[in-house]
């Protein structure tokens, strides 16, 4: 028999006092449960991912005295064996670093395991700053029971499909009876199910115990949704930790089945997946969370338009800090309907927050004065636009200077794609919460918060009125778009392709075949295409994005600025 303790913390990246005090917690009430051994997800002790802080003298410096100290408490512990991630230096030719696993008890470190599988795909660089492991397996008896060591990417490749070397079989080769598997795989719609149905399939493939322990909390645009888990080659997927929470829990393996702490077996089957709607509030909740604590931000600013997207933005930031830590701000301009200046009471109302006024149509017209005065020539058109956009920018990161807010961006992914945003306008923030999702599943959300609460915390009003930037007489935004499902079908088919999940690329792929039987259709996607295609130097400018989805703007998705798309 062996207890296990599995420590799904949340790591700081480059907090490396920090995570070490983290996980000498954990250790602690690991001990206190009986546990043999407590096991800490991929990197740790830096938090994943480090980047090029791995470049950095004084960083690595830090982690040798990060490695000594972690060496030192693991003392604390002496029945208690540690199982830590962190970079560790190697010699030879090939990167200095490796992304190892060490084994830590009673102060040595008894075993070292280096993943073999480094990711370059998507928001993933590993080959970046490490080199890859030798193709061994790493195995230590705790106890009576063998166990042997992976790290995330090494276990996703039991198909055979991505790389060439597959290390489940040298380890199913060296027959333990149980397989760790630390890691830290960035959460996005469709996830967690994929990480079940692999780890189950290799676990009755090569028919062994998983037990895999992941790390919770957001960095930047990446969320990691925790949900440890124990996989059987009979049953799958027998237990899983909390999602989007910190967990530190007990389990023991006996015999080739994970049980409780005390020994009796588990209730019933793991939860139900999160509806795609439910899953996103608790991602962007967290992901804004931290990276605001992270940030040194407390409160938020928001500026109001009496739209859906800043509503929903608003109704997110409220529920991450709380009513009394968020700011919204409305603009009016000559251009403004009743309805936005109405709705922006209400919805500010509904929520408890603060409700700041600052009309900008004397400001514009100071601006349209001073410009005609020095070119001649008054602005119009898309420059008057962009001109109130802009002003409400400035507005907004003044407001955010002056008191410390951090400013949240308010454009979602159907806009951002095509370029439906004001460079130095809508687009200035530190972070946008919705910028992965389109603008139907924007809708969608909104009516799902209602539901989930209750009451109408974002107005119907504001639900069910025809979208529109508000920036010239009678402007909708269908005026220069499709309608919105027709345009976010063209988008997921553009962006997301085959990344889709399998029922949402079903319903896709047969809606995209009506367009392209026909000429109209045809040439729609082409001028969306095109639209994408002009605009990444907007996203390259933008603030970065929570990722929702397989595929966000942002690291995962790297195209050129000045490029040709004719194909």
């Amino acid at each position: 028999m062996l207890r296990l303790t599995i420590g799904q913390i949340n790591p700081t990246i480059g907090d490396i006092d920090g995570n070490l005090a983290l996980m000498r917690a954990a250790a602690r009430k690991a001990a206190s449960e009986g546990a043999q051994m407590v096991v800490f997800p991929e990197l740790s002790l830096t938090g994943y991912y480090p980047g090029d802080l791995l470049d950095e003298p004084g960083f690595l410096a830090a982690i040798e005295r990060g490695l000594e100290a972690a060496r030192a408490a693991s003392r604390e512990t002496p029945d208690l064996y540690w199982v830590i991630g962190a970079p560790v230096t190697r010699s030879g030719p090939g990167k200095r670093l490796q992304n190892a696993l060490l084994v830590l008890h009673q102060g040595e470190e008894v075993l070292r395991y280096a993943k073999q599988l480094l990711p370059t795909y998507n928001v993933f660089d590993e080959r970046r700053h490490f080199e890859p492991g030798p193709d061994v397996a790493r195995i230590l008896k705790v106890g009576s029971t063998r166990v042997g060591f992976m790290i995330c990417e090494d276990s996703w490749n039991d198909a055979g499909k991505d790389y060439a070397v597959n290390p489940f079989e040298r380890l199913a080769d060296a027959a333990p009876d149980l397989v760790v598997s630390i890691n830290a795989s960035p959460s996005n719609l469709g996830k967690r199910a994929q990480r079940h149905a692999l780890f189950a399939a290799a676990s009755r493939r090569n028919h062994l115990p998983i037990l895999y322990v992941h790390q919770v909390g957001g960095h930047d645009q990446l969320v990691f949704d925790g949900a440890s888990f124990a996989a059987t080659p009979d049953a799958g997927v027998v237990f899983e930790a909390k999602q989007f929470e910190e967990d530190i829990v007990t389990l023991v393996f006996e015999n080739g089945d994970f049980l409780q702490n005390d020994c009796s077996a588990f209730p019933g089957p793991v939860a139900e997946a999160l509806s795609p709607m439910a899953f996103y509030r608790k991602q962007i909740v967290l992901g804004l969370r931290d990276y605001a604590r992270r940030c040194g931000f407390k409160k938020a600013v928001v500026g109001c338009s009496g739209g859906i997207d800043s509503a929903l933005t608003l109704a997110l930031a409220v529920e991450a800090f709380g009513a009394e830590n968020v700011t919204a701000i409305t603009m009016p301009s000559r251009f403004s309907s009743e309805g936005s200046v109405s709705d922006s009471e209400r919805l500010c109302h509904n929520l408890g927050i603060e409700l700041l006024t600052h009309p900008i149509r004397e400001i514009v017209a100071a601006f349209e004065s001073g410009f005609t005065q020095a070119t001649g020539a008054a602005p119009q058109g898309l420059t008057l636009e962009n001109l109130q956009a802009r002003v409400r920018g400035t507005i907004l990161m003044e407001y955010s200077n002056a008191h410390g807010h951090l400013l949240l961006t308010t454009g979602n992914k159907s806009e951002i794609s095509v370029g439906y945003c004001t460079l130095y306008g809508d687009t200035n923030g530190g972070l946008g919460l919705i910028g992965d999702l389109y603008k139907t599943e924007v809708f969608e959300l909104c009516r799902h918060i209602n539901a989930a609460e209750g009451r109408e915390v974002i107005p119907l009003a504001i639900i069910d009125k025809e979208p529109s930037a508000e920036l010239a007489p009678g402007q909708k935004d269908t005026d220069s778009l499709p309608p919105y499902p027709v345009l976010d079908d063209i988008l997921k088919h553009l962006i997301e392709g085959d990344r889709l999940g399998p029922s949402e690329q079903e319903t896709v792929q047969a809606r995209m075949a009506d367009l392209i039987a026909t000429d109209t259709g045809r040439a729609l996607i082409a001028r969306i295409k095109g639209m994408i295609g002009r605009n990444e130097y907007k996203r390259r400018q933008a603030p970065p994005i929570l990722r929702l989805r397989s595929r966000a703007f942002g690291s995962g998705r790297q195209m050129p600025i000045a490029a040709r798309h004719t194909f």
